[in-house]
C-alpha cells in the first residue's frame, strides 16, 4: 500500500514531521507495511484493555527525594540554554502545501 498525499499530510500535521524528500516517503511506507501486519491477527472475541496489566493491582511507591540541587550539572547537557532553561526546535513548523510534496510521491 502507497502513502498517498492526503496521508503524508495528515500525517505530518500530527506529528510535526516533514516527509519532504524521497528517503523520508520510502521510510514512512515501510513503517507502513510492518504495520499492516497486524491485520493479519485474529482477534475476533478478544476485549480491548487499557492495559496488560489491568488484572494485577499496582502499589504507588513513596516519592522520596535522594538527589537534587543539580541545575548547572543538567544545563551542562544543552546545547543551547537562555539563562536556566533549555532552548527546545521550534514547534508548529509551516509545511510545505499538498502540491509541493506530490513530486516526491510519484518517483516512489
Amino acid at each position: 500500500q502507497k502513502a498517498t498525499v492526503e496521508v503524508l499530510d495528515h500525517l505530518e500535521h500530527l506529528a510535526l514531521v516533514d516527509f519532504r524528500d524521497a528517503e523520508g516517503v520510502e521510510r514512512l511506507q515501510k513503517a507502513i507495511q510492518f504495520a499492516d501486519q497486524l491485520h493479519e491477527v485474529n482477534t475476533d472475541g478478544v476485549e480491548p484493555m487499557d492495559s496488560v496489566l489491568e488484572d494485577r493491582c499496582l502499589y504507588l511507591r513513596e516519592d522520596d527525594v535522594t538527589e537534587g540541587n543539580c541545575t548547572n550539572e543538567l544545563l551542562k547537557n544543552a546545547r543551547e540554554k537562555v539563562e536556566e532553561y533549555f532552548v527546545a526546535p521550534p514547534g508548529n513548523i509551516p509545511l510545505p502545501k499538498l502540491e509541493e510534496r506530490e513530486t516526491f510521491l510519484q518517483g516512489s
